[in-house]
Formats: structure tokens, sequence, C-alpha cells
């Protein structure tokens, strides 16, 4: 059995606190050696006895790990990457992977010299809600799929003082949330031949992006990705629609918000749904109701794990990630020229 993997994370913001540290606190494969962060007595509060470092390359250059976790602002994501990979650290990123495409090609490129694991944070593979679209699909419950159409709204109509909403490159939703719609729709269906996009910011003084309504073509079906901050009422979180029926899911996977309330991932159910989550099967002349498979972010660090030990395949790779990146980038430029653009990753 492998020794736990010397873990340090930068960065002790909501990223780090719910969905980084609970899982390296709870798995056995994990063990957490440093913080990087301004919150000195904030990290020593919660993590009595872990070194905290004010800076995040001197967290690389110092800190006794193997496995670096950036949850850094997304433009700082490149080249902390870059620079701890070149360190000859093994390297978890929060999502999106890099802001552009040109970086991540960069990382990759890097990655084939250093042979280190670089692995990009895309947890909601592991959503419950999207593991029970995927089995649907691959079952032909739905016969063959022509609609798909996912959402993840919420309600903030007021615009919040935070990096995320400033005006900056990398920031907004489509960054923030688009990473995760985007990842799940490559996984289902693979890249689509062309994009048609509406990318805005609609808030009152807002700064950044807080709505995106993207339409992905293919040959034989149509993808709809939407966010945006007006949503007061349960999110309709995926509507499928295929030749022999539709599924309708209500509601936003539960995991975040136990993570939130310091809910920590070790109980085997600690993912699953109540009945009165679960979706809605609807066939010609009937409808029921379907179990929400069990979700779990647990599996993608222990696959990380697995990478790091048994240079076993990532399940969600940089490549991956890569392709995500170049659908966000094909949609701002579809915005901005007002049109619809063919894809070629």
């Amino acid at each position: 059995m492998s020794n736990p993997i010397r873990t340090a994370v930068i960065g002790f913001g909501l990223s780090a606190r719910v969905f980084h540290l609970p899982f390296i606190q709870a798995l056995a494969g994990f063990n957490l050696t440093a913080i990087s962060s301004s919150q000195y007595e904030a990290v020593r509060e919660a993590y009595p006895g872990i070194v905290c470092f004010s800076d995040a390359r001197q967290l690389i250059d110092q800190a006794d790990c193997e496995l670096v976790v950036i949850t850094a602002p997304n433009q700082a994501h490149f080249a902390l990457a870059h620079y701890a990979l070149s360190q000859g650290k093994h390297v978890l990123v929060e999502k999106p992977l890099t802001v552009t495409s040109q970086e991540a090609r960069q990382l990759i490129e890097l990655v084939k010299h250093t042979g280190k694991v670089l692995a990009p944070f895309h947890n909601r593979r592991w959503d419950g809600d999207f593991l029970t679209v995927k089995q649907l699909i691959q079952q032909g419950q739905l016969g063959e799929i022509k609609l798909f159409e996912s959402h993840f709204d919420r309600f903030r109509p007021v615009p919040q003082q935070r990096w995320r909403e400033d005006a900056q490159m990398g920031s907004g939703i489509l960054y923030d949330l688009g990473p995760h719609l985007i990842d799940q729709t490559l996984t289902l269906f693979g890249p689509p031949e062309a994009i048609t996009a509406r990318v805005l910011a609609m808030r009152p003084d807002a700064q950044a992006v807080d709505y995106f309504h993207l339409q992905l073509h293919y040959p034989d079906k149509e993808v709809v990705l939407h966010a945006d901050p007006y949503q007061a009422g349960p999110n309709p979180r995926f509507k499928v629609q295929g030749d022999k029926a539709t599924y309708i899911k209500f509601g936003l996977d539960p995991q975040e918000e136990r993570l939130r309330a310091g809910i920590l991932p070790i109980e085997s159910n600690w993912a699953g749904e109540t009945v009165q989550q679960f979706g809605t099967l609807y066939l010609p002349n009937e409808s029921k109701v379907i179990a929400t498979q069990m979700g779990g972010y647990q599996h993608l660090f222990s696959n990380i794990a697995d990478a790091i030990n048994n240079n076993a395949p990532l399940q969600v790779n940089a490549e991956q990630a890569l392709m995500g990146i170049e659908i966000i980038e094909s949609a701002l430029q579809s915005q901005l020229q007002g049109r619809t653009l063919a894809f070629r990753s």
C-alpha cells in the first residue's frame, strides 16, 4: 500500500475550504502538509499544526509536498501550475485549467517533459444527476437523443465585490460555471460542429459576464447550456429529450450544500439525494420517478491518487479541459461577431 500523498494547497477561499480540503482531510490517500494564504490566523484556527505560507511560490519551493492543489484566482492558474510542474510537483488545478487554450497547450507540453500528473478539477463529472443522465443515455431508455438542455441558474441579482465578478480576463460565470456544463456535455457527446452563443453582463453595474446561453450544434442533436443570475425558484437542471422518452430534473446536486455545511465526505451515502429530489422520466403514456445515482467527488481524488501512485490514466485529463476552454473561446467569439461559428478543436 502506497504512503499518503503529501499535499499542499494554494489558497484558502471557498474553493479550497469547501471542495478540496474536506477530501484531503477525509481520504486516507492524502496527507495535508501546507497551505498558502494571506488568511494566516484563519488557516491556523482551522488546521492547527499545518505549515502556512504567505506566498504561493514559496509554498511550491519549500513545502514538504508531492502534490500541489491550485485554488488561486483563474488568472494565476497557468503561472502557478507551470512553476509547480517545473519544480517536479504533481498538480491539481481548479477549473478552468487555464484562461486561454494557448496556456493549456503549454502545460500539456510541459507535462510530456516532466512526466508529472496534471489534473483539472472537473468534479461535477461525479454529480449524481449527471451520472443518472449518463446512465439513462447509455441504457437507451431515452432513445436517440435529439435535444439536451443543461442549466446552472442561481438567484444573485446584485453583483458582489469579489474577483470572480471583476472586469478581468477569466472572470464571470462563463469561466466559473461554464467549464462544468461544457465538460459534462463533451463527456456525453464529444465536440460539436458549431456554436452559437449569447454571453452578457445583464445585471446593473455588472463588471463581468453573468449570463450565458450556448447552443452547441451536432449533426443529430441540439444542446443548450445556460446560466443566469435571476432564477429564484428551483434550478431546471436537466431536460433530455430522445425519440423514446424525456428526462427532466430540477435542483442542484446536494454535495456542495453539504460540504458548505461542514459535512465531511466520510459516509458512503453522504452524496445521496432524497426521493423528493429525484428526476422524472416521461414516456408516451406514463411517467416514473428515477432514483438519482450516487454521486461523490471523492472519486476524482481517488483517481488522482491512483494516477500518481500507479500511473493509472486520469479520468479527467488536461486535453479534455483544453477542449472545454476552446468552447469558451468560441462562445466569446460568437457573441463578439454575432453569428454561428464552426468549431475546430
